[in-house]
């Protein structure tokens, strides 16, 4: 009911009765009571040690000897079991026994020789090893094998060395043989006169008429304006770059070649 009303409600005053809420029932299994007689039974039969009542041996009932033994008229068909000898079923697969200390069994390939002393002629005799080549590269004392270091001229003990690899032969072969036939053919067209060489003096002119054309050509592009704000300075500045860039390529070619062929048209 107090929630009904506001906290500064007159009616909060009035003392009211807790209500408790109600409690679901406790689960409980079905096999409660099954499980609960499976406990209780037999449970306090043999609380102490063994049975509750032992029928006490009579002092007269003492052990005597050889009472737990057979007899003779009690055994029947034992008494011929115990005389035949053991045998396992699988008696014809199984293995020898382990021999005895005092046997001595011969195992193997049986010879006369004195290992020992056959062994100890062969190290008097034997020439000793030669140590491995190291080197130390540490201030420490690290030692490493020579051999595998790279500082040791294995290749030139080599039956190949120094001589020129089988590739590079037939490569130079070829080569030659591509420069003779070329030869022949500059001979051959110029003996048709369909080209003609040209000369020392005559290249020089080519190459200085060149070098000329590139400087006009370059004094041309200095002069453009700094500002290429129109087509056709546009246009005017790739074509001058162009040129000049063919005329490098020309001069760079005149001066690599001391021999010019020029074809007679």
């Amino acid at each position: 009911m107090a929630e009904m009303y506001p906290d500064e409600s007159i009616y909060n005053l009035i003392p009211q009765d807790e209500i408790k809420a109600a409690k679901m029932p406790r689960y409980t299994s079905r096999f409660r009571g099954m499980v609960k007689e499976e406990m209780q039974k037999n449970r306090a039969l043999n609380k102490t040690m063994g049975p509750a009542k032992v029928d006490v041996p009579s002092p007269e009932k003492f052990l005597q000897k050889h009472s737990k033994e057979l007899k003779e008229t009690e055994r029947g068909d034992i008494l011929d079991f115990t005389e035949r000898p053991f045998q396992y079923e699988d008696h014809d697969r199984r293995k020898p026994p382990v021999p005895a200390r005092t046997e001595k069994p011969v195992m193997g390939i049986q010879t006369k020789k004195n290992f020992i002393n056959s062994n100890a002629v062969e190290m008097m005799m034997a020439v000793p090893k030669k140590p491995k080549p190291i080197y130390v590269d540490t201030k420490r004392g690290d030692k490493q094998l020579l051999e595998t270091s790279g500082l040791v001229p294995k290749f030139v003990h080599k039956k190949d060395f120094g001589e020129t690899p089988e590739y590079l032969v037939r490569r130079n072969e070829e080569t030659r043989i591509a420069h003779e036939e070329y030869e022949a053919y500059v001979k051959e067209r110029l003996r048709q006169g369909a080209m003609k060489q040209l000369s020392d003096e005559e290249r020089q002119t080519v190459l200085q008429g060149l070098k000329k054309n590139w400087e006009e050509l370059s004094q041309q592009y200095q002069g453009l304006s700094v500002v290429i704000d129109t087509v056709p300075k546009k246009n005017r500045k790739e074509r001058l770059e162009n040129e000049m860039k063919q005329l490098e390529k020309d001069i760079e070619m005149i001066e690599k070649h001391k021999t010019i062929y020029i074809a007679n048209n």
